[in-house]
């Protein structure tokens, strides 16, 4: 099959990450944050269709809260992360690392799972910086005596060169990286990292595939997706629902106990206590939890 070639608006989005990639790195990082802040406060007054989604999103985690304010520190979140995302690279991992442990609540038992060798899934929702605790992910991995490396699943973007520029850096961050659309070599990737004693993380809060688990998340019948659980049951590994915070000057993290995932009849319950547990790490923190996308809903039944 051709691909298709690039749109005007996909090359320059191409350009946009490649130049931000370049360029936002080289900024004073108090300067870097005050640009991306007054983006997100600019996109706020907009009132786009994504922040829109947000905004309905937020009032139903923390109904009588002011949602006003909620969507501006959660825009201001999200932005953050992409700052961090474009200096990264340049960072150093044992400093992130150093400054993440203390803010690491729940690490005893996503250790301890490690520490049994039978590979741990780590099961996220869009939140914080994802990047940055995979980065520590790895660092931790090394600090056990373990092969460093993590697998996580991204989805293809378009074009094909800004896809490979987030593999790439990603892959820079020490990550193995499939596509979700890669099929068997990425159901592969997967089980021979869980099976080895590695770990998997996956963001799973919005099934894109439309082979999830319809569970009830705040209220509301949606699709999640179901791999997770599944990986879990197929290879034994441990599965640790975990949400990922921002701190004033560093990162942080929520990890839960593992969900039991016995076997494969299991999984449709094991993906309903992962949205559980995303509800109640979620309300901790809602600012930090970047969800501008509908969730994908429930499917209908047959009448």
């Amino acid at each position: 099959m051709t691909t298709p070639a690039p749109t005007r608006a996909e090359r320059a989005a191409d350009l946009g990450f490649a130049a931000a990639w370049r360029l936002v790195r080289l900024l004073p990082e108090p300067l870097a944050r005050a640009v991306f802040r007054a983006g997100a406060d600019l996109a706020v007054r907009r009132d786009g269709a994504g922040i829109r989604r947000l905004r309905g999103h937020l009032a139903r985690v923390a109904p009588g809260a002011d949602t006003d304010a909620l969507v501006r520190d959660g825009m201001r979140s999200y932005a953050r992360y992409w700052c961090e995302a474009f200096r990264l690279p340049a960072m150093d991992p044992f400093d992130v690392q150093r400054r993440m442990d203390p803010h690491m609540e729940g690490a005893e038992a996503l250790r301890a799972s490690i520490a049994e060798g039978r590979g741990v899934v780590v099961a996220l929702p869009h939140s914080g910086n994802w990047d940055v605790a995979g980065l520590w992910m790895v660092e931790e991995m090394r600090r056990q005596g373990r092969p460093a490396a993590i697998t996580t699943v991204v989805e293809r973007l378009r074009p094909e060169p800004l896809f490979r520029r987030f593999v790439e850096y990603r892959e820079r961050l020490g990550f193995e990286v499939v596509a979700a659309d890669d099929g068997r070599a990425a159901h592969r990737a997967l089980t021979n990292r869980l099976r080895s004693g590695g770990v998997v993380c996956l963001v799973a809060d919005r099934d894109l595939t439309g082979a999830g688990v319809d569970v009830t998340f705040f209220g509301e019948r949606i699709r999640m997706p179901a791999g997770p659980a599944q990986l879990a049951a197929l290879t034994g590994a441990a599965l640790h629902p975990a949400f990922c915070t921002f701190t004033p000057d560093a990162w942080g993290a929520h990890v839960l106990p593992a969900v039991p995932v016995p076997d494969r009849a299991a999984v449709p319950k094991a993906t309903q206590q992962v949205a559980e547990a995303f509800e109640q790490l979620i309300r901790r923190a809602p600012a930090d939890w970047h969800m501008l996308q509908e969730l994908t809903p429930a499917r209908r039944r047959a009448s």
